[in-house]
């Protein structure tokens, strides 16, 4: 298997019955193995993609179609390990999310090894994304490049468009399924397999790989009645129970709390596909993206807590990377329907900046992060916030909610007023009325989070360990 530094993500999906205004919505948690691992925001122009791709970590290589289209990503500051491009959404306003790294069992890594040199996560927006039209054809793509070349790692790979949204998943080097969610649900997905019962005589709902029956039949894989993907390839170890499970506990407790009453944070039987009792909103998924299992014991932001000695993995946390919730909405002209959410660095702390997909380029202060620590740009500054956060939390988090707060009810304004400002135009006229509304909103939420910096800093300074004044004398 491929060694990276990239994993641990979490994944919730909305159909457009189940959202407050109608809209497709994918969001995902790019987490990392360290703490620290610098993203941007790019738009990738036509131009600009690659004709041959070559991975740096798992020497993976392929010709790439002669027809991309333009499509933003959020990619590492540096390609020293590859582009890692994780989410976006292309010029047809098809969006794609990858990827969730999931688990799977050794019955199956016995069977179908996984592929040393097949591609992965670094991969995988990059060589899909450019070329497909909808969200079924993205899970077609995928499919087709799988049975071609295969796969280093277990992955769920999320694709939308404004009508459907397919969640897919790999199991072993070459086979899959993918279901469509259903308008009416959600889903939220913790690097675990996910997928259920699939039905072979519905491909309006399921697609998978052609021999998947064959080859589950051969190797005697199924141990139970119907065909549960889940049950069949994924894996339910102590390290499921403790770092997986319990975030899908802990949303579908905030979401639908009735049906998980009766079940723990460990319970190996929560259900894929839930209903919330309420409409879906973009703060909802924040809030549940950002968890740390505030109002159970399970909390390690607990005054007197010893976080290192808590049981289960929290959604928001140190190694929050960057949140991509991707909105494709149904009531507004398609040339700007597609809006790209993002936040970077721990989601306890930071907050969201609505970006219209349908531009040439992305604001600096995103686009142009640094390896090195800059608090000119978004990366950097919302790191810098997130460890003092932490490590200063009862004493900051009024000024931090605070903040979070009008930046959020900012951002619903500044869409507002685009989608009204955007009206009638089309062309490059409507181009570069996104893009200069995007800088805007960008400098307005990076110079509120620059004084956020400064007002948290002065106070886990004056309360620093070791101060000292003239009084104490």
């Amino acid at each position: 298997m491929v060694q990276t530094n990239h994993s641990y993500c979490t994944t919730i999906l909305v159909g457009k019955n189940a959202s407050y205004d109608g809209s497709t919505i994918i969001a995902r948690n790019e987490d990392a193995g360290t703490a620290v691992n610098p993203k941007k925001f790019v738009v990738v122009q036509p131009e600009d993609q690659p004709q041959t791709y070559h991975a740096k970590l798992s020497g993976f290589n392929d010709q790439l179609p002669d027809n991309p289209q333009r499509y933003t990503a959020v990619p590492d500051a540096t390609d020293d390990q590859g582009i890692w491009g994780e989410a976006g959404v292309n010029a047809q306003n098809v969006a794609m999310s990858a990827t969730e790294t999931i688990t799977t069992n050794p019955r199956i890594l016995g069977a179908d090894p996984l592929v040393k040199n097949g591609f992965g996560e670094e991969d995988l927006l990059t060589i899909t994304l450019p070329y497909i039209d909808s969200a079924r054809s993205g899970v077609k793509r995928v499919g087709e490049l799988l049975e071609k070349y295969g796969t280093y790692e277990s992955n769920g790979i999320i694709f939308s468009d404004v009508n459907e949204i397919w969640y897919m998943e790999t199991a072993g080097g070459h086979h899959w399924v993918a279901e469509r969610i259903p308008d009416d649900a959600y889903v939220i997905a913790p690097n675990q397999t996910g997928i259920q019962e699939v039905d072979f005589n519905d491909p309006a709902h399921f697609m998978y790989s052609k021999d998947l029956k064959a080859f589950v039949s051969a190797h005697h894989l199924n141990l139970g009645n119907g065909f549960n993907f889940r049950n069949i390839f994924g894996s339910n170890t102590q390290l499921d129970r403790h770092y997986n499970t319990p975030r899908a506990w802990f949303g579908q407790r905030y979401f639908n709390p009735d049906s998980v009453e009766d079940k723990s944070p460990m319970s190996n039987d929560l259900p894929f596909i839930a209903h919330a009792n309420r409409k879906i909103t973009i703060e909802d998924l924040k809030y549940v993206l950002s968890s740390h299992y505030q109002d159970t014991p399970y909390d390690p932001f607990t005054p007197g807590t010893d976080s290192e000695k808590m049981p289960f993995r929290p959604i928001g946390f140190n190694r929050n990377q960057e949140l991509s919730i991707i909105q494709l909405r149904p009531n507004v002209p398609s040339e700007y329907s597609a809006i790209q959410w993002l936040a970077f660095a721990s989601n306890v702390a930071n907050t969201l900046t609505p970006f219209y997909a349908n531009v040439d380029v992305a604001p600096d202060s995103y686009r142009n992060t640094t390896k090195l620590v800059d608090s000119q740009n978004a990366y950097w500054v919302n790191r810098l916030i997130s460890l003092i956060s932490a490590d200063h939390f009862h004493t900051v988090m009024d000024d931090v909610e605070a903040y979070q707060q009008r930046m959020m009810g900012y951002a619903h304004q500044r869409i507002i007023e685009t989608d009204a400002a955007a009206n009638g135009l089309t062309g490059q006229q409507l181009t570069a009325k996104l893009q200069a509304a995007n800088d805007e909103t960008s400098d307005h939420i990076i110079g509120a989070t620059r004084q956020l910096l400064t007002t948290i800093l002065t106070k886990a300074s004056n309360g620093a360990r070791g101060s000292f004044t003239r009084g104490h004398y």
